[in-house]
């Protein structure tokens, strides 16, 4: 019976770490930052700036640029979805389960947007690796729907996405209003963005940096995330 005891007390540790307020403060950072850095390396490549332009890829340089910016967008998203799953941990049953559909559902489309667009670009590449020559049309199609999936329906669901948690992060009382406010701005700035605007998407992991920021600052103090202790134990 002891022994027993003994070995539930570190599994239910391991669980409250994994859903602690610096979980998802880590997650969120590696997300913004990975992501960021994947964003910079792309579009100083440019293979999106107009549809049929095929010098980034017959450029060394410039493809390994891509290369590596689309090589490092799973890690992004894997540290995105652990980002969702803590948040939504935290929250617990004081969560309000309309925000929290539409917090879950545009999370999930946005990284499968993000996956699909460097999945066409990935393509491409690998294309071009092959057979020493894409065409312009083959080109100017990838190059188009990457843009529509990740600067017009990518872009409005990372601005839906911060908009619910805003709101959640108000209504729980978790976000100040500094806070708040910055994120109502930044939903805003997503979705009246162009379509194929060279740096907005930086708003997205801006937004989720400064948020893991100050929740990894705050955690552990009075008026913390700390507050939302899980209503289910």
């Amino acid at each position: 019976m002891a022994t027993g005891d003994t070995r539930a007390v570190p599994a239910v540790r391991i669980a409250n770490d994994l859903r602690t307020p610096r979980s998802a403060a880590v997650a969120g950072i590696i997300f913004a930052l990975i992501l960021g850095a994947a964003i910079v390396l792309f579009r100083s490549a440019g293979p999106i700036r107009s549809g049929g332009d095929t010098s980034w890829l017959t450029d060394p340089a410039r493809r390994r640029e891509v290369a590596l910016s689309l090589n490092l967008i799973p890690f992004a998203g894997i540290a995105f979805l652990w980002f969702i799953g803590v948040i939504r941990s935290r929250l617990g049953d004081r969560e309000d389960r309309l925000f929290a559909t539409v917090f879950l559902g545009s999370g999930l489309l946005f990284v499968g947007m993000l996956f699909t667009g460097a999945g066409l670009l990935s393509a491409l590449l690998n294309l071009e690796a092959r057979s020493g020559a894409v065409s312009a049309d083959t080109v100017g199609l990838v190059q188009n729907t990457t843009a529509i999936l990740l600067g017009t329906f990518g872009a409005r669901m990372a601005a839906v996405f911060t908009l619910s948690v805003t709101t959640a992060g108000l209504r729980t009382h978790i976000l100040p209003r500094w806070l708040a406010v910055a994120g109502y701005a930044a939903a805003v700035a997503l979705f009246l963005s162009p379509p194929i605007s060279n740096w907005a998407q930086l708003v997205f992991p801006c937004w989720v940096l400064v948020l893991s920021l100050f929740i990894l600052a705050s955690a552990g103090h009075p008026g913390s995330m700390e507050r939302t202790s899980d209503a289910r134990e």
